[in-house]
């Protein structure tokens, strides 16, 4: 059916390429001779004219004018055409001047410029005129296209208008552009009006009856995109974006790129940019390993870590479901990436040297920990064994196996903690500051505050409770956060991994911290609701450990800025490998033999850790 349309189609272009083609012949020899149709041209017709409509079409042919859309026809395929009846142009007089015909050479450009403009004109016409019957307005009685606003005039806005004319099933309906740009207010782009500034989003939302919001402005700063993207909020129109350029793969605009508005855009945190050549020289055809690959961090740090061209990409968890399902789309997206699971524990060293022994990482990003603060202040004894026990025993392998660089992922939780979540993170920052001093790989920390949309973060937690109807839960109405994207996190981190020489922590800019009960309100009015009508919000109180706001650095530290954007960096400490193994060594005695006082055993360890033990007396029985 589809192959009977096609032929059907070219049909109909041909036939009317020949009617074309014949009517300007026809009319040059008129305009040559003033309305004149003498019985020689007439005889011309007759007996060339079928030789010379054959060898313009079959040239028509050869340029693909048969192959092409009409509704798509551009500046391209009317460049084609030029060529084409040039080229039968030149086949015309070839013609005329083997058969020795006498033919006034006037007649010949007159046809020539006239079949230019017929068979060019009929194509742009049919374009123009297809868009003129389906612009806004022109739908069938009881369609509806959603009508769409365009924020941005530039070359972005101008593709995503120009994609939603061609869209075949016409459900986006563009009816107006507002730009900030001065010089082109009240002019058209695409066809569309541009109503003028940001300043009338409200005026032209309510007078054009507008459905949907797109902000189509790819490489403006993020905060200027989250200003926005507030304001078009207060419209009560769903809002859409199209992301910044460094999150378009394929670095081409298209309306398949249109996504909605999340709490990312609306946190307008500023890309950084990265020394890609620096990163590249680490990275590119070494083993990496990267533990906890299937988590969060892991996974996306993997994601990054592939688009370096590693030589074999290892993904350590022990939890298989995540990291098969991460490799599956690694094989997806990177064809060409080598890459193996390794299901095991880092608190298992036999294991461990086993790994380190087969497969000799160059890089190691341990991202492997337990890291939820209520969970793991019901459960010290794990957060140990994972948090501390298992950073030593792969720091360990790493120096024994001559890794060139081990990368811990740590938290701002670290700083001062006040859960032991926290102190087993500052410890297990001591302990590679510690390896660093008695090994040849360079040991560092990279440490930042909460990632958005990570598991067991506020933001997915948020998101279920706003779809159960709420209410949202927060502990307190002042509590606050550092939040980042994992990408942008992760990216990060390769870039801190590339600076490193050796027992620095590594700080992330996080920017200004963000109070948490603004981010539950921003979700809600995302989803469409009112805070505190449609969904609630209730304060529950602080959790044991948890404090009202985060710091990312420690009094004795001293920060230093980097020749890297969103990075610093705090110099090495003064404690010793023999100090900090000794601490350990005192943790493991407590949970060999269960000892409850382990808390403050870890307060004794990490100095900066506050521990009050009547908190875990309140916490009894808390789910």
């Amino acid at each position: 059916m589809v192959k009977g349309s096609r032929i059907l189609r070219i049909g109909i272009l041909v036939f009317l390429d020949i009617l074309l083609i014949n009517l300007a012949m026809i009319m040059a020899i008129l305009l040559r001779f003033e309305g004149e149709l003498s019985q020689y041209y007439r005889q011309f017709m007759f007996q060339s004219a079928p030789m010379i409509t054959i060898g313009f079409i079959g040239i028509f042919y050869i340029f693909g004018l048969y192959r092409s859309l009409w509704r798509y026809a551009s500046d391209k395929e009317l460049f084609k055409v030029i060529m084409a009846v040039f080229i039968s142009s030149i086949f015309m007089l070839t013609f005329k001047m083997i058969l020795n015909i006498q033919f006034s050479y006037a007649v010949f450009i007159l046809a020539s410029f006239l079949a230019m403009l017929m068979v060019g004109g009929s194509r742009i016409t049919y374009r123009y005129m297809r868009r003129y019957l389906s612009r806004p307005g022109k739908y069938k009685s009881g369609d509806h296209a959603v009508r769409v606003l365009v924020i941005g005039g530039g070359d972005a806005g101008a593709m995503i208008i120009r994609e939603m004319f061609r869209s075949n099933n016409r459900k986006y309906s563009p009816v107006a552009i507002l730009d900030e740009e001065q010089g082109k207010w009240y002019t058209r782009i695409k066809g569309v009006p541009v109503k003028g500034g940001l300043d009338r989003l409200q005026e032209v939302c309510e007078k054009e009856q507008i459905d949907e919001i797109i902000i189509a402005m790819p490489s403006v700063a993020k905060k200027r995109i989250a200003d926005i993207a507030k304001s078009c909020r207060e419209t009560g129109c769903k809002i859409k974006i199209l992301p910044g350029l460094y999150d378009i793969i394929d670095d081409k605009i298209s309306f398949k790129n249109i996504r909605n508005v999340s709490i990312e855009d609306l946190l307008g945190r500023e890309e950084t940019k990265l020394n890609t050549a620096a990163i590249a020289g680490y990275l590119k055809n070494e083993v990496i390993l990267v533990t906890g690959g299937g988590g969060s961090i892991g996974s996306e740090l993997c994601r990054q870590i592939a688009k370096f061209s590693p030589k074999l990409l290892l993904i350590l968890d022990n939890y298989e479901n995540s990291a098969y399902d991460l490799q599956n789309e690694l094989k997806s997206k990177f064809p060409k990436l080598k890459n193996e699971v390794i299901i095991a524990s880092i608190r298992e060293i036999e294991r461990l040297r086993q790994i380190f022994e087969k497969y000799k990482p160059g890089v190691v990003f341990h991202a492997a920990a337990h890291k939820h603060v209520a969970l793991m202040e019901h459960n010290p004894d794990e957060a140990i064994k994972n948090n501390v026990v298992g950073t030593l025993n792969t720091a360990k392998c790493a120096d024994e196996f001559k890794v060139k660089r081990f990368v811990l992922i740590s938290t701002d939780k670290a700083v001062n903690p006040t859960n032991i979540m926290g102190a087993t993170k500052r410890l297990a920052e001591l302990t590679i500051q510690a390896m660093d001093k008695i090994s040849s790989t360079e040991f560092v920390a990279v440490r930042f505050g909460n990632v958005l949309g990570s598991n067991g973060s506020v933001v997915p937690l948020f998101k279920k409770q706003i779809e159960s109807g709420g209410p949202i839960t927060i502990t307190h109405p002042e509590v606050t956060r550092y939040f980042m994207t994992i990408p942008e996190a992760s990216r990060l981190v390769i870039q801190a991994g590339a600076m490193a020489k050796g027992g620095e922590i590594f700080v992330l800019d996080m920017g200004e911290s963000v109070k948490i009960v603004d981010l539950a309100r921003e979700l809600i009015r995302l989803s469409g609701l009112i805070p505190d009508e449609d969904i609630k919000i209730e304060y529950i109180g602080l959790k044991p450990g948890e404090k009202l706001y985060e710091e990312l650095l420690m009094k004795e530290e001293g920060l230093i800025s980097t020749n890297q954007d969103g990075i610093f960096v705090a110099p090495p400490s003064n404690v010793s490998y023999k100090e900090v193994k000794m601490w350990i060594e005192k943790l493991k005695n407590c949970l060999e033999n269960h000892d409850s006082d382990i808390k403050t055993v870890m307060a004794d360890t990490v100095t900066t850790y506050s521990y009050n033990p009547d908190d875990d007396k309140v916490a009894v029985g808390e789910g």
